[in-house]
């Protein structure tokens, strides 16, 4: 990840599972050339793991504000990270954390 990029790890809460909120994540991050992954988490919350450029990630956050036609997003809570390993690419990850 080159120096002037950040990472984020951000936590999504409302009804955001089962709407396809994972899929508009991923064609979202896809559209802007993030690298990271998404993944549903047991406690009904989506987890978002995100690289890129600062200005690339405040637009990742307004979509992920929105989320596709059929989620309600109560929240983000956004972490900042120091030097995550992140995929290349973004994926959309199955297992349940």
């Amino acid at each position: 990840m080159p120096a002037k990029d950040a990472a984020l790890e951000i936590l999504v809460a409302g009804q955001v599972q089962g709407v396809g909120y994972r899929y508009f994540a991923k064609l979202q991050a896809d559209r802007l050339g993030l690298n990271g992954y998404v993944t549903n988490l047991s406690d009904g919350r989506v987890k978002v793991v995100v690289g890129g450029s600062p200005v690339l990630l405040e637009a990742f956050q307004d979509a992920l504000r929105q989320g596709p036609p059929r989620s309600q997003v109560e929240r983000l809570e956004i972490t900042p990270l120091q030097e995550p390993i992140l995929p290349q690419g973004f994926v959309v990850r199955f297992e349940r954390s």
